[in-house]
Parts: structure tokens; sequence; C-alpha cells
């Protein structure tokens, strides 16, 4: 038995299981129904009385989603469909629900969020844009406010005060960027009324492909300004635009990695005035080359990026959608501002950094819904542990999914979508058009102006704007372009009459790398039983052809002899795209799981420093965790000591503790070594009293604080820093038949532990060195009040 129909017969055995529950479900419909508003709204109390009395969510869900859906029924005259309670379920069991566009995806995790915040652990329901979050949020929330439950709400400009306010309601809706960020902030706030978060217990993920695999490959970081000269990329990129592909570097556009040739590093250093491009000193430089070689070479205006008010805004490769605020990393943003010509702000070190999948493993429970989620079961079970339940639409689907279009050249592609476009047009069936980037939508439209044909084109530049535009694209006479992903979460209502004319079509303009986004778009069409088509156009000059098709499918144009503007219908053509599709998916997955393993190694770390963090932060008193700071670095300091030369310790002996006994002669007088050791430690640990008395008790406790915050940070800051720098060369050790990762764990394992002993020893040196002014110590006493 395959693979395929082990997984549609385990599918079936589940729905079987689901159907059981909604005939339970279904039972009380009745009964619940009768219940006034007021014996509805004690309900809440019921239940939690019954979990303190030993009762578990299992037991309870059953009668909480009667009474859901009873409610959706009375506040927003919406009533769960079968389908619906059957997702709501699977969400519950920590599941990914797949479930069609259009089947009220937002609706069924109010099921499952309320269930859960019963406990009173906090439910986070998780969406990919702020509009969404906001949107989901009034639109539901009337559910929860009936039955007595707090919601919160996080936006990007929401205040510290009232983002603890939403973390503290039973259910939080908000963006994964949100989440993330403020488990970041967490562990770098200086003050423990700046905490926002409670422990992770349970989110709901929707659009959980977009944000568990799409957004994976980039980690969430917080940077500050790094020192540093960035003017050395005005030198680098008019170096870059000297040198000659192929000549003087290599490119590989699969890897995006490029290589000076001999000739080319020759070349570059007369140009430069450098002797040694490659010496300690010109790192720096030619760190900028490679990275303004990369710019050129690979990052190219209105498909990675664009230009707008002398800024380079990064374009999201899945979603089109502008990225504001995000700079890539390393100084390939700088190259490319010095490409453009626009300012080059400073480089960035990282504060705190967090990969989406290491943030999203730390709650107690996670779920997903999503329309698309089946041709990724693997990595979702591999690295969450996710089961995918494809759940049947509420209505069955009536969609036509035409074969593709397959053309010789791009141009000849765009001209047969733009003779489709207009054919519709003319009987007025609307058509949504989806592209891979902004500079091929604006294309389009040209060519769509010149025939006149009135149509609206979606950037993802304003997620409201571009809702209410995807919302009417099913109208008569719309004509709707869009990347691929603009306006996800939003359905598309066919207008009056147009069902008779076969529906909204959907045209994809290219195949995407990953087939689950092609199902994506055309998904747009087909909802809630409505009629619905659609096709894809692609040409040999397409990314994912020209990249990874190879030379078959181009072996297999020329031996059909395809003449100019004709295009080719072939179940070997589209199997051979699918294979295509398939080994970048592979090589998606296998750069993941690589971030995963690598990220692995620093969540450790990560957890061990923000635990140990947050204790310096919350705790009254850390006289007990600087007393074993101290206990740790005079182990290490009387080691260190006994094996240098007598004349060496009174320098050793000031430079940690800044302080030497008056009768230092006659303390290491003595002959036996454990005897001035002893002595040593005494003096020590009083003079330590003695700075606590003079400073205070309060006062001396807002330094250890501010000492052991401002070292840990400074040290942590450095190693993710040191920890990047490994990563990128550690890859150079398969060369000499090392694993690379094993090395990585070894090299990290050995820095974490470097690290933690200059803690212990910084901290040290600061509290028995610092000076603090009075001034100090007013602001402290002002800062504390």
């Amino acid at each position: 038995m395959g693979l395929l129909s082990k997984l549609f017969d385990s599918n079936s055995r589940t729905l079987k299981r689901l159907e059981e529950y909604v005939k339970k479900i279904n039972a009380l419909e009745p009964e619940i129904s009768k219940l006034s508003d007021d014996e509805l709204k004690r309900k809440t109390s019921e239940f939690k009385q019954r979990l303190e009395r030993g009762a578990t969510l299992d037991d309870l869900l059953v009668e909480s989603f009667a009474v859901v859906r009873e409610v959706a029924k009375r506040t927003l005259g919406m009533r769960h469909f079968d389908v619906q309670l059957m997702g709501g379920i699977v969400l519950h069991q920590g599941k990914i629900a797949e479930m069609q566009t259009g089947e009220g995806k937002t609706l069924v995790a109010t099921l499952p969020a309320y269930l859960n915040a019963l406990e009173g652990k906090g439910v986070h329901i998780v969406t990919v844009n702020d509009y969404l979050a906001k949107r989901d949020r009034y639109w539901m929330g009337p559910i929860y406010e009936f039955l007595g439950l707090e919601v919160g709400l996080l936006q990007n400009n929401t205040p510290i005060l009232e983002r603890k306010k939403a973390y503290l309601a039973d259910i939080t809706y908000g963006t994964n960027n949100e989440f993330g960020f403020d488990y970041l902030r967490d562990n770098i706030a200086l003050s423990a009324d700046h905490l926002v978060q409670r422990e992770l217990n349970y989110a709901i993920i929707d659009e959980v492909d977009s944000i568990l695999i799409d957004e994976a490959r980039t980690p969430l970081i917080i940077s500050g300004p790094a020192k540093g000269d960035s003017r050395i990329y005005k030198l680098a990129i008019r170096t870059a635009r000297y040198l000659k592909k192929d000549e003087d570097y290599t490119t590989d556009e699969k890897t995006r990695t490029v290589s000076l040739t001999e000739e080319g590093l020759r070349k570059a250093e007369k140009f430069l005035g450098v002797k040694d491009l490659y010496d300690f000193q010109n790192m720096d430089l030619a760190h900028a080359l490679l990275q303004c070689l990369k710019a050129l070479n690979f990052y190219h205006r209105d498909r990675d990026y664009i230009v707008k008010d002398g800024e380079v805004i990064i374009v999201d490769e899945f979603t089109g959608r502008l990225m504001f605020g995000r700079r890539y990393s390393d100084g390939l943003h700088q190259a490319i501002e010095a490409k453009e010509g626009v300012r080059i702000r400073e480089e960035n070190v990282t504060l705190a950094t967090i990969s989406i999948q290491n943030y999203f493993r730390m709650y107690k429970k996670i779920a997903g819904m999503t329309g698309t989620a089946a041709t990724e079961e693997e990595e979702f079970v591999k690295i969450y542990g996710l089961e995918v339940v494809v759940i049947p639409p509420n209505k069955p689907l009536r969609r036509t999914n035409y074969p593709d279009l397959v053309f010789k050249t791009e141009e000849e592609k765009f001209e047969a979508v733009v003779k489709e476009i207009e054919k519709l047009y003319k009987i007025g069936r609307p058509v949504l058009v989806g592209t891979t980037s902004i500079e091929k939508s604006e294309r389009l439209s040209k060519m769509l102006k010149k025939k006149g044909i009135p149509h609206n084109v979606l950037n993802a530049k304003y997620h409201e704007k571009e809702a209410e535009i995807i919302a009417k694209a099913g109208q008569k006479y719309a004509v709707t372009i869009a990347t691929n992903m603009a306006g996800r979460g939003t359905d598309i209502v066919l207008g009056e009459g147009v069902a008779e004319l076969g529906g909204l079509h959907v045209i994809g303009t290219e195949r995407h790398e990953s087939r689950r986004i092609d199902n994506q778009l055309r998904g747009r069409a087909g909802r809630q039983g409505d009629p619905g088509s659609s096709r894809f156009y692609v040409s040999l000059e397409d990314d994912l052809l020209r990249l990874f098709g190879g030379d078959q499918i181009k072996a297999l144009m020329d031996r059909l002899g395809m003449e100019k503007g004709q295009p080719i219908e072939s179940p070997l053509l589209t199997r051979l795209i699918e294979n295509s599709q398939a080994k970048v998916e592979k090589l998606n997955f296998e750069i993941r799981k690589q971030l995963l393993e690598y990220d692995d190694v620093l969540n450790k770390q990560r957890e061990v420093v923000y635990s140990e963090r947050r204790k310096i932060l919350t705790m009254d008193n850390l006289e007990e965790i600087v007393q074993k700071i101290l206990d740790r670095v005079l182990e290490r300091f009387f080691n260190q000591m006994s094996s240098q030369e007598m004349e060496s310790w009174k320098n050793m002996f000031l430079e940690v503790f800044g302080f030497l006994p008056s009768n230092w002669e006659e303390i290491i007088a003595g002959d036996n070594f454990e005897t001035i050791k002893e002595k040593l430690e005494k003096v020590i640990k009083e003079k330590y009293e003695e700075r606590k008395m003079k400073f205070g008790e309060d006062t001396w406790k807002e330094i250890e604080r501010i000492v052991l915050l401002y070292v840990i940070d400074k040290l942590w800051i450095e190693h993710l820093n040191d920890m990047e720098v490994l990563r990128e060369g550690i890859g150079l050790r398969a060369i000499a038949h090392h694993d690379p990762l094993v090395e990585y764990k070894k090299e990290a394992y050995q820095m974490f532990q470097d690290m933690v002993n200059t803690f212990d020893w910084e901290s040290i040196r600061y509290l028995f060195n610092i000076r603090v002014t009075e001034e100090t110590k007013t602001a402290n006493r002002g800062r504390r009040s």
C-alpha cells in the first residue's frame, strides 16, 4: 500500500472518530438552545468549577462546543457547520485542520479557544497580519464576551501597558511577529515592570503553513547599531562594478554564493590599493566586496526589494508584501543601499534572536488551520509533532483545474494571459490573476491598460485596502492582479449572476517553487460549493524551470517543435514541472531543517541565559546568586594563584578585587597555601560586606541587579555575534571531512562555557570596583519610585 493511500485511510478513520463527537454535540443542541442568555452565560463559571473538581478539558468538549455554537447563533447570526465542529476538535487535540478556502476557519477557532481559555492560562490566536488580527478579534469577540471572557488584541503600535493587559486576557489575538518579538523584548527588559508575556500555554495558528514553514527561514532578530564604517560599501560597490562576471568572479544562482577568481582577487587588490585583501586588517573590506557582488547578481529591484523615499524595503518572497523595518543581515542590506545609491545605514549587531520554529515549540500545545498543509505533512510532524487532518468541505468542490499551458518565452506567456483576461472580461466573468512579484504585476497591468481593461493591482502594501479589493474580486467584470498571497485570509464572495458565468477564474502567471502556494492560489475559486476554475501559464524562462527544470523540459519542447505563441499541454510536461517543484520543496525543507538544527544548539544556551536573566530581573534579593558567583570565582582565582609565581599574586588580586589588604605582605608570608587562601577569602568577603554597608542595603541590591544584567547582556550579545561568525565559517570544515554540525556543537559548547566563566569573573570585578556617584543614587531612587 502506497504512502498516500495509507494517509488517506488514516484520515478516514480520524474523520469517523470526529463524526462521533459531532453527533453528541448535535444531540445537545435542542437542550442548549432552550437556555436563557443568563443561563448560557453561567455555563462558563460552571465549567470552571468542574475543572477545579478534577474534570479535564476533554470531559467538557462536547458541552462547551454546543454552548459556543448557540452563542455564535445569538451574537453573530452564524451557526457552526458540522465540518467546523470537526475542525474545532482537531485544533483542541493539538493538530492541524486542513480546511478549504471559504470554510469559515475564523469561526472554527472560537470553539477550542473558548474551551482552552477555561483553564485561565491564556490562549493565543496567531494571524499573518495586523489587519486580520484586528478584524478577527472584533468579529469573534462578542462570542467570548457574552460568555464572560476577556479578549486582548496586539497590534504593531500597541503600548506596553496595553500589551500587558492583552496578555492577561483569556484570549489574545496578534501576529506571529508580535508574539515572537514580545518574547525577545521580555528577555532584554531592564525592569520587571516591562515584562508583558505570561508562560506560553496554547496557540492556534491561522494560515499555519505560512507562519511555520514560509516564515521559518527567517529568524526573529532584535538588533542594535554596531561600531563600524559603512563608507567601505561605497568603495566595495565601485570595485564590484569594475570586476567582470565569469572572468573575475563566479556565481551560483541556486545557493546565491559568489567566489573571486585568482585574477579577480589581483584586480580587486589593485583597484582598492591594498596588498592583501584577505589580510586581517582588510577583512571588513573583503566581506563588503562579496556582499556587493551578491547584491549586483542575485538581488533585483522590484522583485526582491523596492526603493521608496530613499530607503531599500524588502519584498517578502512568499507573500509579495513589503517588510517595513526588516533589513537583510550581515552587510547585505548596506551593499544593496550602495548599489542603489541611497544613504547607507549603520550595520547592526544582534541583541536577541530566536527562530520561528523554536518560539512556537515553547508553547505547551499548538494547533493550526490552513487550506493547504497536506503536501508539507512530513515537515509538520518531524519539526513540530503536528499531524494534519484533512476536513471535508461543507459543500462538494465544483472548481475545474485546467492543465498548465507552457510557452517557450515569458513574452508569449504574458500575451496569452492578456488574451484570456480580455475574453472573460467581455462576458463579465471575474478574473483573479496571481503573480510572483510586484514587477510582474506591474508589467501585466501596463499590458491591460493598453487594451483598455479596467483592473485593480494589489502590491500587498496595505492590508485593509488589500482585503477590501480581494473581497470584491468576485463581482461582475472584476479583474484583479495580485501577488500570489495578497489578501490571504479574506473570502472572495461571488456577485450576482457570476455563478451562471462559471464563477471566479483564477490565472497563475508562474508556478511557485512550492506546490502548496499554487494550491492556495487555486483555492481562491470555488469556495463553499461555488463554481470556479483555474489555470497556470508557464514559460521556459520562468525561474523555477530555468533553475530546476534541467534540460529535460527544453528537450521535450524542442522535440514537439513549438511555434511562436503556440502553447502545449502535456501530462508528461506537467509531471516534469511538479518534479521541479518537489526538488525545490526538498531543498527548502533541508534549509529550514538545517537552520533549526543550528538554532537548537543556540536554543539550549538561550534557555539557560534567559532563565538566569529572568531570576536576576524578578528576584527581590540577589544575595544567594551573588554568593554562588563569588564562590565560583574564588575557586578559580585560587587555582590560578596556586599555579603562578608569588610576584604576580598582587597584580592578579588587584585586577579582580580592586584593593589590597593592608596586611598583604603578612598574609602571603605564610608557608601553607591553604592558610593564605583562607585568610584572603575572609578579607574578600569582609570587603564585600563593607561595600554593602557603605552603599546601604537597598542601593546595593539595585547595584547588584544592574551589574549582573549589564554583564549578562553584554556577554550574550557578543556571544550571539560570535556564534553567527562561527555558523558562517563552519561549512569549510566539510573540506577536511568533518561534519560541520558536530564541529559547531563542540565549539559552541566551549564558547558558552567560556562565556559563563567570563560572566562570573566580570560580575565580581564590577561589583568590587564599581563607583556610584550621588547623582546615580538619586536617579535609581527616582526610577524605583
